[in-house]
């Protein structure tokens, strides 16, 4: 897919960087005076419990534990509108660099479906953190035991199934929807209950409220090893390891795609140079860390840390393709 070509060879050039990445940020830190003067907000547009939650809790964490930080760090929850409650929030503060949003792809894809106004462009970009694949779940007691057997569900009638997702047009949405194309299925005609967060949309389907969820790896784990729900396929390029060895891959079923589900850290519109050098710095530091690795393979994410500079390209090729899948799928406005 040129979607994930495109995404590929952003990471590629930014690790091509690297080393020169490196002695401009390491010089940035020595040279910057910045540094903050009182309590820190990690700002999250999931509620307690929640995906973006429980990553920014660990990175809270994982700061405060290796002394990173001198300053107190508190995680404050703003779900609501897809993301956009927690962008409007931080950007309430612009250019204060002692608030800071955990974000994914939602930042994007609410402007480009008609959801807010509000651009990716509008937040100052600090640093991507990690990457994680989508995986689809059904109720351990569904008649249904692979991706292809629902896509046929799907196929013969897009209205007999309920689809749990957290935003329109995310990371989890569209790779679904790929997958519903690959099949012959019109996406658009699949009821889709929005919810805000993986949490919230799996506690629906354990309850028989859904028959299906497109979601976080991490999420749907959880309630795997409790035995309450069947991860029928996971969007990776490849088999994951551990406790996910047996689940297969959406390639494995004969659909290649693979969108990429990432989170990322934003400073508010017109944040300083200054201080962005010194998040990306303590972010690599973080990255760097026992701590966080550890985290990251407990939840089943990608440990992809870029700094401001390659992270804003990222974001440039991602919006763009995004922007081509969506429009194809008939999800932009």
């Amino acid at each position: 897919m040129e979607f994930t070509s495109i995404a590929l060879r952003s990471i590629w050039v930014a690790a091509g960087m690297a080393a020169l990445s490196a002695q401009i940020a390491t010089e940035a830190w020595g040279q910057s005076a910045w540094r903050p003067e009182k309590a820190v907000e990690f700002i999250t547009s999931s509620d307690a419990g929640g995906s973006n939650d429980q990553i920014a809790r660990a990175m809270q964490k994982a700061l405060q534990d290796a002394k990173l930080v001198a300053v107190p760090i508190n995680v404050m929850n703003k779900p609501g509108g897809n993301q956009t409650l927690a962008v409007v929030y931080l950007n309430q503060f612009a250019p204060n660099p002692h608030y800071l949003l955990l974000a994914n792809s939602t930042v994007f894809t609410n402007q480009l479906s008609g959801i807010s106004q509000l651009n990716y462009l509008e937040l100052t970009p600090v640093s991507l953190l990690t990457l994680e694949s989508t995986t689809i779940t059904v109720r351990a007691d569904s008649p249904i035991k692979t991706l292809r057997e629902l896509l046929d569900r799907f196929k013969a009638d897009p209205t007999s199934l309920a689809l749990g997702i957290v935003a329109r047009g995310g990371s989890n949405h569209l790779t679904f929807s790929m997958a519903l194309r690959s099949a012959g299925v019109d996406a658009r005609k699949v009821k889709a209950a929005v919810f805000k967060t993986n949490a919230e949309s799996m506690t629906a389907l354990v309850g028989g409220h859904l028959q299906v969820v497109a979601s976080s790896v991490s999420t749907a784990l959880q309630h795997a090893k409790a035995g309450n729900v069947r991860m029928l396929a996971i969007a990776s390029p490849r088999r994951l390891s551990g406790e996910l060895a047996g689940v297969p891959t959406f390639k494995e079923q004969g659909i290649d795609t693979w969108v990429a589900n990432w989170r990322g850290v934003f400073g508010p519109k017109g944040m300083a140079p200054a201080p962005v050098a010194y998040w990306e710095e303590v972010f690599a530091k973080m990255a760097a860390t026992d701590e966080w690795k550890k985290d990251l393979e407990l939840r089943t994410s990608e440990g992809q840390f870029l700094r401001s500079r390659e992270f804003a390209k990222y974001l440039e090729a991602e919006y763009s393709a995004t922007k081509s899948i969506m429009t194809e799928l008939g999800l932009a406005k």
